[in-house]
């Protein structure tokens, strides 16, 4: 029995393109959708469209976590592993284990002739949206024989958003999570490594649901479709390249204008969501400290008190590597305590 993407007892999570109901496109990394069924026959069937590094699907089927290869591009389907239930009854979760890297079309499951789908649980009322690089994607989270270290030579298979400290947090808090996050990108055009030599920043990609030119034409997100409580915006990592201002010139005109353009990122962010708390922040990534001291007399220039900003203990100085499981989990755990202290209405 085929389950349509439009099927109303399949619950999803993240910033989907929905422009065909009967294709949705998962874009960013943390998108999900999950179902309830009984029996033991499982497939899903979906088209991959490839930009760069050999892409993966996570699934997660009554607790037990798979790793889906994909095809570079075209469609597919894949058998999921069901093991018999006491009660016949099974959940699958599917979602996207890395950035804009590639685009899934998800194009619905099957199960076995005869058998039902169940109605989901209502979504947590927390949420969560976060704007960020690779870090936050989880890229090379998986390379947990690298903590600590340089990352190994890859082509997508450590990556996971699974292991994100933004995912991380979320499961933690209960909440869900819209994770806009994009390997190697910075604020600003023409900076950072995503999309190079024709850089594009996050004050391009915010606002969409598709941004990848080599996947296609963006398209513009619908900001009443998910209002969160929280956001945190963990931007400034990858602006260092090509130049180094920060640490170079700090008051020098590059960094002005950064903090210029970081402030109206914010505000913009703030006109969207009027209620939302916003952390703004790094990670344990190495880079120089004055990234952290702009974003701090950014925060203390917008002068709003439900934007903070939000040091790590071992901010910046972390590993000179992405962050691994481990190290996710300890940025999870600060971001939680922090969060929690912050008494968020209707939270």
């Amino acid at each position: 029995m085929k389950i349509f993407p439009n099927n109303d007892k399949l619950s999803y999570m993240g910033r989907i393109d929905w422009s065909n109901p009967q294709e949705p496109v998962f874009v960013f990394p943390c998108t999900l959708v999950v179902m309830r069924f009984t029996g033991n026959i499982l497939k899903v069937y979906l088209k991959n469209n490839n930009a760069y590094w050999d892409n993966y699907l996570g699934c997660v089927v009554d607790g037990r976590y798979f790793v889906l290869p994909l095809p570079k591009e075209g469609s597919t389907s894949l058998d999921i592993d069901v093991k018999p239930s006491k009660n016949n009854e099974h959940k699958v979760t599917l979602f996207k284990r890395q950035d804009s890297c590639h685009e899934i079309t998800f194009l619905g499951f099957e199960i076995d002739d005869g058998e039902q789908l169940l109605q989901m649980p209502r979504k947590p009322e927390r949420k969560i949206e976060v704007y960020g690089d690779s870090v936050s994607a989880g890229e090379v989270s998986e390379a947990v024989k690298y903590i600590g270290q340089p990352d190994p030579e890859h082509n997508g298979e450590y990556s996971n958003s699974w292991y994100s400290y933004a995912w991380i947090t979320a499961r933690r808090l209960n909440a869900q999570i819209h994770d806009i996050a994009q390997g190697g990108i910075a604020l600003m055009d023409r900076t950072g490594y995503f999309n190079e030599p024709e850089q594009i920043g996050m004050e391009s990609v915010w606002d969409k649901v598709r941004y990848n030119p080599t996947l296609g034409k963006a398209t513009d997100w619908d900001f009443s479709k998910y209002i969160p409580q929280l956001v945190i915006v963990a931007i400034g990592q990858n602006d260092s390249y090509p130049y180094d201002y920060m640490k170079e010139d700090y008051g020098g005109e590059k960094s002005l204008i950064w903090k210029e353009h970081y402030k109206n990122f914010v505000c913009n962010i703030r006109k969207k969501y009027i209620d939302a708390h916003i952390i703004c922040c790094t990670t344990l990534l190495n880079h120089d400290k004055n990234w952290d001291r702009a974003i701090g007399e950014a925060v203390k220039d917008i002068g709003d008190q439900k934007i903070s900003h939000y040091m790590f203990k071992r901010n910046g100085c972390g590993t000179p590597g992405h962050l691994r499981i481990p190290e996710a989990g300890e940025m999870a755990q600060e971001l939680c305590n922090y969060i929690i202290s912050l008494k968020i209405n209707n939270w």
